[in-house]
């Protein structure tokens, strides 16, 4: 895995974050916390926008003349889109809220002038399968097979498809990871299974599907970074752009599950299914080529997995270490 990090404040282009004005788009969302925390820290003025918290604002419903004049009023430089419709639990029902919502802020920005650069946060699932042993590039075909990765790649060339003028760039991000990591996320999933199980004399196994599959998994706080550089790079570079944002590493599942057990300090039992859940598409093998990453915005993750998933349990083994002393 990549080098160990430190802890403390990030590194990068903060220097020339420092007063930009940056948007953040979905800013109680598990990325959008991140990111709206991390550019501040850095120097930005960030405005945070969600439907929730922050400057309230529902982007599938409100007209592209209003969300410009927001960002108009604030003299936003940069706008990060982290919002839409997250993974579902439910792969198979249809979601199109990350389409809709791209298309409309393309709309909006295009009537600004002088207009703020679009950073949006893609997702591997645009992808599909990738060959085990190679890792995924920008130019291959996309070809999701999940109603979610299919949202996503129709927000993606809603982006991409911006008139003259507008500067875009997308972030294609693997499987996100870290601190605070959604319920809804195996990770997420595992960590609360954990930190219950830490209470109980006899720990309840941990029920999962079948893990068969390699993932690449990212840390968000390395996902902070690479929206830093692409804030931050010359337009003329890339602008127009996909660009992978990942650990450029396959990992098995099952050793990723087992790892965050043992790395809890809590013996649970893990089981699982003997056949894979029904409806969803089986996708074996994924993780990214980072080449472009590293040429275009001079970026390459820094956190190793033991450290991305410590973070995760942070805690269930602080429990672990009072309790046991």
């Amino acid at each position: 895995m990549a080098a160990s990090a430190p802890d403390g404040p990030a590194r990068g282009p903060s220097a020339a974050l420092a007063g930009r004005r940056v948007a953040v788009l979905g800013s109680t969302g598990f990325l959008g916390r991140h990111l709206s925390a991390g550019l501040a820290a850095r120097g930005a003025e960030v405005l945070p926008i969600s439907r929730s918290a922050g400057v309230r604002l529902d982007l599938l419903a409100a007209p592209p003349g209003e969300v410009a004049r927001l960002l108009d009023a604030f003299g936003v430089q940069v706008v990060v889109n982290a919002a839409g419709v997250v993974w579902p639990t439910d792969a198979a029902t249809p979601r199109a809220g990350n389409a809709e919502l791209a298309t409309r802020l393309v709309r909006a920005l295009a009537t600004l002038l002088p207009r703020p650069r679009l950073i949006h946060l893609g997702s591997i699932h645009e992808y599909g399968p990738g060959a085990p042993g190679t890792g995924i590039r920008e130019d291959q075909p996309p070809s999701p097979v999940t109603p979610y990765g299919r949202d996503k790649l129709a927000a993606t060339r809603a982006v991409l498809a911006a008139p003259p003028g507008l500067d875009t760039v997308v972030l294609r991000l693997a499987n996100v990871a870290g601190p605070q990591a959604p319920p809804g996320s195996i990770f997420g999933r595992v960590a609360a299974h954990l930190a219950a199980a830490a209470t109980q004399p006899r720990p309840t196994p941990l029920s999962l599907p079948r893990l068969r599959t390699h993932r690449d998994v990212i840390d968000v706080r390395d996902v902070l970074t690479a929206v830093c550089a692409a804030a931050t790079a010359p337009a003329a570079r890339i602008s127009g752009q996909v660009i992978n944002i990942g650990s450029g590493q396959a990992v098995p599942m099952r050793d990723l599950v087992t790892r965050m057990i043992t790395l809890s300090g809590v013996p649970v039992p893990l089981q699982e299914s003997p056949t894979p859940p029904p409806r969803v598409p089986h996708v074996t093998w994924q993780h990214l080529d980072l080449t472009r990453a590293r040429t275009l915005l001079n970026w390459h993750p820094h956190y190793p997995l033991d450290a991305t998933l410590t973070s995760v349990l942070t805690p269930t083994t602080a429990h672990v270490r009072r309790t046991r002393g």
